[in-house]
Formats: structure tokens, C-alpha cells, sequence
């Protein structure tokens, strides 16, 4: 393998992770938005709920990831609990989860829920819940989510409830009947599917992270190689790892399909690594110069 090029296709891997990056792309209007709501009810003192919906891959948890870490110093005085409702083995089980996490004694039933109640409703730091998967929490009737969207608006209430969840509708059709109190519903804040533009974004702000040495003697990039069947392997000295016509088929494709940037980023990472295996092959399998051993 050429001088730097294994870094090089490493790095390229690397910063293609689903992981949360500094900066979000495509997404500066729903990070203001979350910010704002986080800074009104939690540090504002006033408890209220905001529903975040959005398809997989839209960046819902990413966003809110984010903000909370940019956030962490100014949030330092409340109390943050963060559920992934998918760990949950039922519906029910997110107030035994909540219970221990806010330090309470181990109840049972409605003693377990009358326990809860009272301590959100009792002087303290503002609690800030956040639910993600939190259509996982569905159930005959929808009393868990009633109950945990309620708890709000109970007199004292010092709790503040974000919850995330894929489908658009989730408030409408399963909890109507808090839109008989005023100002009983959550907010509401959709991530709509990402678009080719963005996507090419988000794909050159990752591979832009990659160390500038990326096309050595013997290096190689992907690229579209002049056909529309999508990346290949480059030959030419000096590519990118992967090139600008790349970038926008995969972008394209995956927009078209469902705006899911994790997707886009799982599709390059694959190319990457294919391009990594030909390119390591080729190096194996040819004869090396000047008798090097």
C-alpha cells in the first residue's frame, strides 16, 4: 500500500460514522428551534412537552444530541434523563426506568406512578425527560403516553418532556384527548427527509475532516469513472478519496429513496472499503521497484 493511503482509506471510514458531529448540517433551523424550547422551559422554569417527529436518518436524535452537549453547562442546574424506549421490555416499564434514574424507592403499580407524580410535582430542579423511540410507548389505550404527557401540566410540575419518534401523526392519532386542555398538546417539531443538496453536505463536511494527503504515488479515490452505474475506482494519482461526481450520485440515489443520511454515509463507507481491498490487492501483487524487499 502506498505511502499514507491505509491512513488515509482509515480516516475516510472513520469520520463516515453515524456519529454525532460538531456541527450539523441542513438542520440549523430544527437545532434553533430545540435550543430555543430548552431555554424556555427548562431554564425558564416552565414545564411543557415538545413532540419530535421525523423519518429515520433525519437527524432527530442527532440534533437533540448535540444541543444537549452544547447546552450541558447552562442544563447543569436541572436534572436530564435520557430513555431509549426501544431498551424497554414494555410500555410500562419507562416508570420503573425513570424511578431509578431520579433516585426513588422501588414501587409497585399505581404506588409506583402516585410516587413519580409527587416527586415532579414537589420543589426542585426542573426535570428534562427526553424519550427516544417513544412510539415503542404505545399501548391499549395509550395510558402510558397520557400519563407521561400529562404529568406537564399537573399544578407544580417542574418536569419538561421532549420525545422523539418516526411517525408524523403519533399526537394526533394516539393522544387526541390532550388537545382538550389548553395548552395541553406538545409542541410539535417535524425533520423532514434530507435533500440531495444537503446530503452532498453533510458527505463533503465528513470526507473534508480527512487529513490532506489523500492521493499519494500509488493512491487511488472512487469516483464515477465517466459512467452513470455509479462510484468506481480511480487510477488517477491525486484523487480525493472520494470525488465530487461520487458524492452527488450517492446523494442523489439515497434522497430519492428516503433522505436517510445515516444511509448515504453507510454507502460511501462501503465504497471506501471497497476501493481499500482493490487498492491493497494491486499493491500485494505487484512486483516492487529497484528490488525493494
Amino acid at each position: 500500500l502506498a505511502p499514507h493511503a491505509g491512513t488515509c482509506y482509515q480516516q475516510a471510514k472513520q469520520v463516515l460514522h453515524a456519529a454525532v458531529p460538531d456541527q450539523l448540517q441542513g438542520r440549523e433551523r430544527e437545532t434553533g428551534i430545540l435550543r430555543q424550547f430548552l431555554r424556555e422551559h427548562v431554564l425558564g422554569r416552565r414545564p411543557g412537552s415538545l413532540y419530535v417527529s421525523g423519518a429515520p436518518g433525519t437527524g432527530k436524535t442527532a440534533c437533540l444530541s448535540r444541543v444537549l452537549l452544547d447546552c450541558k453547562d447552562e442544563l447543569a442546574r436541572s436534572r436530564t434523563v435520557v430513555l431509549n424506549c426501544m431498551a424497554l421490555g414494555s410500555p410500562q416499564s419507562v416508570f420503573p426506568a425513570l424511578a431509578q434514574h431520579l433516585g426513588l424507592p422501588v414501587a409497585t403499580g399505581r404506588e409506583r406512578i402516585r410516587s413519580l407524580e409527587k416527586h415532579l410535582t414537589a420543589k426542585g430542579p426542573m426535570v428534562l425527560l427526553v424519550l427516544d423511540e417513544l412510539d415503542q410507548l404505545e399501548s391499549k389505550g395509550q395510558d402510558v403516553l397520557y400519563t407521561l404527557f400529562e404529568w406537564p401540566q399537573l399544578p407544580g410540575s417542574r418536569l419538561v418532556l421532549v420525545g422523539l419518534a418516526n411517525a408524523l401523526d403519533l399526537t394526533d392519532r394516539s393522544l387526541a384527548r390532550l388537545g382538550a386542555h389548553p395548552a395541553g398538546s406538545p409542541q410539535l417539531l417535524h425533520f423532514p427527509p434530507y435533500t440531495k443538496e444537503q446530503l452532498t453536505r453533510i458527505l463533503q463536511e465528513r470526507l473534508g475532516q480527512v487529513g490532506t494527503q489523500r492521493g499519494q504515488r500509488e493512491g487511488h479515490g472512487v469516483h464515477t469513472g465517466g459512467s452513470t452505474d455509479g462510484p468506481g475506482a480511480s487510477q488517477v494519482a491525486g484523487d480525493p478519496v472520494l470525488d465530487s461526481a461520487a458524492l452527488q450520485f450517492c446523494a442523489r440515489k439515497v434522497s430519492a429513496v428516503s433522505g436517510d443520511a445515516r444511509k448515504a454515509l453507510d454507502v460511501c463507507r462501503r465504497a471506501v472499503e471497497v476501493v481499500e481491498l482493490e487498492v491493497r490487492g494491486q499493491t500485494l501483487l505487484k512486483p516492487l521497484p529497484r528490488g525493494e524487499s
